[in-house]
């Protein structure tokens, strides 16, 4: 039996801009040979491996953030946008690494959710590197609601 095959409502919620900027920082360090040794603000976080899925009415996100400590992530919902960001620590001063290729400092990544998604329809969970946040009925949204357009009266 095959699965039944279904258009995917939340086709475009990644942030375009966001994963754009991943790639062209994961794309200049490899180059550089300096992967993960500036530091970064908002402007230029990084943004961690992400997934969207589907699970019953559920929509769940799941970011790898390894190596950073639950209390250094933030998530907030502000007109519609879902962003979860936070830090990850680079050791102490006394350190010397002759190899870094994980990124450190400031990471950021913004989704937008459906219409309706109020504060209370979301939890976050965090363990193993793993920060899975499920935002409640999200999954069960209707499509892209299409507008009639209309001739305008001339003037």
């Amino acid at each position: 039996m095959t699965p039944k095959r279904f258009s995917n409502p939340f086709h475009g919620v990644v942030d375009m801009i966001t994963e754009m900027n991943r790639i062209s920082d994961t794309m200049s360090s490899i180059e550089g040979g300096q992967a993960g040794e500036r530091e970064r603000g908002f402007a230029d976080a990084w943004s961690p491996p992400t997934d969207i899925l589907a699970k019953g009415n559920d929509l769940v996100i799941r970011c790898e953030v390894p190596g950073v400590y639950e209390e250094d992530v933030a998530i907030s919902l502000n007109h519609g946008i879902l962003t979860i960001s936070g830090e990850r620590q680079r050791d102490g001063e006394d350190v010397v690494y002759y190899s870094s290729e994980r990124f450190m400092g400031t990471f950021r990544r913004e989704i937008s959710l459906p219409d309706g998604v109020e504060e209370e329809d979301i939890t976050a969970s965090y363990g193993e590197g793993l920060l899975e946040v499920v935002v409640r009925g999200a999954a069960n949204q209707r499509g892209p609601k299409r507008i009639t357009v209309t001739r305008r009266k001339r003037r």
